[in-house]
């Protein structure tokens, strides 16, 4: 690996058509939602020079060289000194100046160094805080990354991945190959289940159970080329936070009593946010949420975050770097970055 790999990324890099439909849609409820915030938001989302990758090594087959040329280049790792769970053998780089890193080519029996994935990304895994021997289902786990991450933190007795697209169940299962090694594959498990589903088929099998929501990406959505496609996307959109409250009545039964589940979505939205939380807290009556102020204050070096309508949870903002003295914590400036995506997180335990 060479120095020259990381370089600005290019203008065709850059290069992206906003589809307007979908610009107007998310002005309209944004600036409802966020307030002035939106405004800040908007540009970052808009603006793919902008956008940063997070650099997730496997500890499978540590980069070495590449660490050197981050650290040459100022990368600084993410979170490491200030998270409350942050196992030794998660390591994961990240820049505030954009720059460029080409993924790796998938190839059969070799793995990987490294995984590309937004920042944000991490708190959901961080925040499942996996310990060695548990069993973990991640019920909606393609294209894989959160999967991969979770497997740098800890090694569990039993590994459920699920997607319930055939199509995205075979890019899960190349992913996997290209970061685990064959001992470790023992213990993981790949279905096309639907995940609703799950909480019947296995009943208070797991202890930890993550729930990455299909939701509307609104990074994504944005730069569709296919206008009547965003159009139909936008007009299925009230239907997503039925599926996304039907998948955590499922999970909730595939949790074991005092395990621990968290939700995570990439959009903005507050009806697939914080509406499908207080929609299963009015429903559940054994389910506590976690506190997250301590984990808002750690992250709060690296994100920001909204700051207010999450009671139960943390959403978090593309930003440059702003004073965040009106957030979640008292830190009177964060070092943040823009992130491609955006998450909000939420943990709960059953009883």
């Amino acid at each position: 690996m060479v120095l020259s790999r990381l370089k600005p990324k290019t203008e065709s890099k850059l290069t992206k058509q906003i589809c307007k439909v979908v610009l107007d849609h998310f002005e309209k409820q944004y600036i409802k939602e966020l307030g002035d915030s939106w405004i800040t938001v908007r540009d970052i989302l808009i603006s793919p020079a902008c956008w940063q990758h997070a650099v997730l090594f496997n500890r499978f087959n540590f980069p070495f060289e590449l660490e050197k040329e981050l650290l040459q280049k100022r990368y600084h790792t993410l979170l490491q000194d200030y998270y409350p769970y942050y196992p030794k053998s998660l390591t994961c780089y990240i820049s505030r100046v954009p720059g460029w890193i080409p993924s790796e080519r998938h190839h059969l029996g070799k793995l990987k160094g490294y995984y590309l994935l937004n920042a944000a990304s991490l708190l959901p895994v961080l925040a499942l805080e996996l310990q060695n021997g548990e069993r973990v289902l991640d019920m909606c786990a393609a294209p894989g990354g959160k999967s991969i991450a979770l497997l740098q933190c800890a090694y569990p007795g039993y590994f459920h991945c699920n997607d319930h697209d055939y199509l995205r169940a075979r890019w899960l299962k190349q992913t996997l190959e290209s970061f685990i090694p064959q001992p470790m594959t023992n213990k993981i498990e790949v279905s096309e289940l639907d995940g609703r589903e799950i909480g019947d088929i296995q009943p208070e099998m797991f202890d930890k159970v993550l729930v990455d929501a299909p939701c509307s990406n609104d990074r994504s959505w944005l730069f569709s080329s296919d206008t009547q496609k965003a159009i139909h996307r936008l007009n299925q959109r009230k239907a997503l936070p039925i599926m996304q409250v039907e998948l955590l009545r499922s999970a909730i039964k595939a949790l074991r009593p005092g395990g621990l589940l968290v939700y995570s979505t990439c959009t903005l939205s507050k009806a697939e946010n914080s509406d499908v939380i207080d929609q299963i807290l009015n429903s559940h009556s054994d389910i506590i949420p976690v506190d997250m102020k301590e984990i808002a204050s750690a992250g709060s070096h690296d994100f920001t975050f909204a700051s207010s309508g999450q009671e139960h949870g943390l959403l978090v903002l593309p930003d440059k770097g702003c004073s965040c003295s009106a957030l979640w914590t008292k830190q009177n400036r964060t070092n943040s970055f823009s992130i491609q995506q955006v998450f909000y997180c939420f943990c709960f335990c059953g009883q």
